[in-house]
């Protein structure tokens, strides 16, 4: 059932085919946003785990469509900004420019063996940050045109807060630094963007049921240092978040409830950042 909480307002999304993507696309199409949805619907060499697909970029569509929302959804990697700009320019065409950008897309390739440090190294930086980049900057100066204001939520990590867990490792390393990056991104984002009435912050998830955290090469990452499971685990009685704990931040920050706050790191994280 649709409601009116953010009617009128268009959302764009990244990394929108599964996930926590896909989990803030149907909620906010459940309150009345129209969504501009994007995926890169393929592999990168260096990832250990299997990304999303454009059948699971079609199951995000049905599931807005279903709730009798509007949605545009389309192949783009956050990394080629030419690609990503078109698809941001088409479903600008469809619905208006967005009110709300959520730059959520990334990934996190730690295994128990690297074949290529370096390669992992960059292809994770050039998703988590640049990316980020990409979707902002292109995004933000029709945001100021439009002159309406607008909210822009970044996708961190707890590891964008901490450096637990660290090793090392090109993936890690990269995870780690990448999630440090946006939230600098967001903060000088932030202070441009403040005197537009557009709002810039940082989600900080800890462990989230999904795809990019569930699967075998996290799970012999974490198995092979003994210390490894207690370092990276939660304060509190719970092993993981659900991706709806992360949207209710998300829609907490990007509506009326969050329309004075700007540039503040908020941890969704179970206390992990705390221990």
């Amino acid at each position: 059932m649709r409601t009116g909480r953010f009617e009128g307002h268009v959302a764009f999304i990244t990394g929108a085919a599964r996930g926590q993507g896909r989990n803030h696309a149907v909620r906010l199409a459940a309150e009345g946003a129209s969504i501009i949805a994007v995926d890169i619907c393929g592999q990168i060499a260096s990832v250990p785990y299997e990304l999303a697909s454009e059948d699971d970029l079609r199951e995000t569509v049905n599931l807005v469509e279903a709730l009798g929302g509007k949605i545009y959804a389309t192949v783009a990697d956050v990394r080629d900004r030419a690609v990503l700009e078109s698809a941001l320019n088409e479903g600008v065409a469809r619905f208006g420019v967005p009110s709300i950008v959520l730059a959520n897309a990334g990934i996190s390739p730690q295994r128990a063996t690297e074949p290529d440090p370096q390669q992992v190294f960059l292809d994770t930086i050039e998703t988590n940050l640049v990316g980020v980049w990409n979707t902002i900057s292109i995004v933000a100066p029709m945001m100021i045109t439009r002159g309406d204001g607008g909210a822009i939520v970044i996708t961190s990590s707890a590891q964008g807060l901490i450096g637990r867990g660290g090793d090392g490792s090109g993936a890690a390393s990269a995870y780690t630094a990448s999630k440090h990056g946006v939230v600098g991104l967001m903060r000088s984002f932030s202070a441009w963007l403040a005197p537009h009435s557009i709002r810039v912050n940082t989600v900080h998830p800890t462990g989230v049921h999904t795809a990019m955290v569930e699967h075998a090469e996290m799970m012999e990452w974490v198995a092979a240092d003994p210390q490894r499971g207690t370092t990276m685990s939660n304060p509190m009685p719970v092993g993981m978040v659900d991706v709806s704990d992360i949207t209710e931040a998300v829609l907490y920050l990007v509506g009326e409830s969050g329309r004075y706050v700007t540039g503040v790191t908020l941890p969704v994280d179970a206390g992990f950042t705390s221990k």
